[in-house]
């Protein structure tokens, strides 16, 4: 019997599992040092300001906190002095303790020790000019957005390199949300000039020290999978229905593993039955499995209509199991999904993490 973390290994290199089952469980998540010291936010609470100078509330309603994007509290009002309000955390000085205490105590041959990275290059620049400003100064002011982004990017770098020093992860789980539901936020010409080479700085230097790159961004990525196998991405995780999930498949032909394809968007609703929630995950398991190198999950992680989740995971664990032994990969011979040698051009990132 595999632990869960030689179950997703052998998903990651096309082979045969166990069972089907979301990448997420085969993590133990620990504390990102600068989320421990930032302050946060209470549900209908005041405002605060975290460790880059943004200002977040949460909402009532909402399902977590939001950057507040008025005037007077943009952390940068005006790009062409962003020098001069920008507040760069001292990633040299965070306290790694915890982290540390939660890390030693994972046995790593159950399960891998991940780090997460939040707020990647695009999402630290719109939080700091908010979104509509950080989408006209992409247009307009490119040279300084280029410098603010190289900024953000040392950083990136620095927190990974403290990271290994300190914890030695298995996984940055790194999140950058490049779309929304129905397309991307930059025209893909501008986010391959202005991200991609900077981000491709950042999974270099995971791989460099022997971290797998998990990227998180549940969203429209449609336009920019191949841009994310040329940067070496390990996974994609919130792969959200709205994508053509079979075409990008096709496409990728197995060079990017993916973890998502859960209707979230549409189900998480009280009119949901628990006969649409058990549908849903065998349609997932169904259609994306076959291919290989998918994990089934919810791309946003969780459902919060009450009631729904207990009976996703039931239905995750039975029919995960049940589809792997009826479906063994040797039957499944579409050489349009299976043509690219994967394993070969993957085994050091899988090695990495083993």
């Amino acid at each position: 019997m595999r632990t869960i973390r030689e179950n997703a290994e052998a998903i990651l290199a096309g082979d045969q599992p166990d069972y089907y089952f979301d990448f997420m469980y085969s993590m133990t998540l620990v504390p990102d040092p600068e989320e421990l010291r930032s302050p946060k936010p209470k549900r209908g609470g005041e405002e605060v300001v975290d460790e880059w100078g943004v200002t977040y509330q949460w909402p009532e309603g909402a399902q977590g906190p939001q950057p507040v994007a008025r005037p007077e509290t943009l952390a940068i009002p005006d790009i062409q002095s962003f020098a001069k309000h920008l507040i760069v955390p001292d990633v040299y000085g965070a306290d790694w303790t915890e982290t540390k205490r939660q890390a030693d105590a994972v046995d790593r041959e159950e399960k891998y020790v991940a780090i997460m990275s939040g707020c990647g290059l695009f999402e630290r620049s719109h939080t700091l000019m908010g979104l509509e400003n950080a989408l006209r100064n992409y247009l307009l002011s490119p040279d300084k957005v280029w410098e603010l982004l190289n900024i953000i990017k040392d950083y990136k770098i620095a927190y990974l390199e403290e990271a290994a020093v300190n914890i030695q992860p298995d996984v940055v789980f790194y999140h950058d949300d490049w779309g929304h539901k129905r397309n991307v936020f930059l025209p893909p010409d501008i986010w391959r000039k202005m991200i991609k080479p900077l981000h491709a700085e950042i999974v270099a230097k995971a791989h460099e020290l022997g971290i797998f790159f998990l990227h998180h961004a549940d969203c429209i990525l449609e336009p920019l999978v191949m841009d994310m196998v040329d940067m070496g991405i390990d996974a994609w995780q919130g792969v959200i229905a709205q994508n053509d999930i079979l075409e990008i498949q096709r496409v990728t032909k197995g060079r990017l593993a993916m973890i998502g394809g859960f209707d979230s968007y549409r189900l998480d609703t009280s009119s949901t039955t628990e006969a649409d929630i058990r549908a849903e995950v065998r349609r997932v398991i169904d259609t994306y499995c076959p291919a290989g190198r998918f994990f089934p999950g919810i791309p946003n992680g969780i459902l919060y209509t009450p009631g729904l989740m207990s009976i996703y995971l039931d239905e995750m664990a039975s029919y995960g199991r049940e589809w792997a032994l009826k479906n063994p990969m040797d039957k499944f011979s579409d050489e349009a999904l299976r043509e690219t040698d994967y394993k070969k051009d993957n085994v050091s990132l899988v090695c990495a993490v083993a």
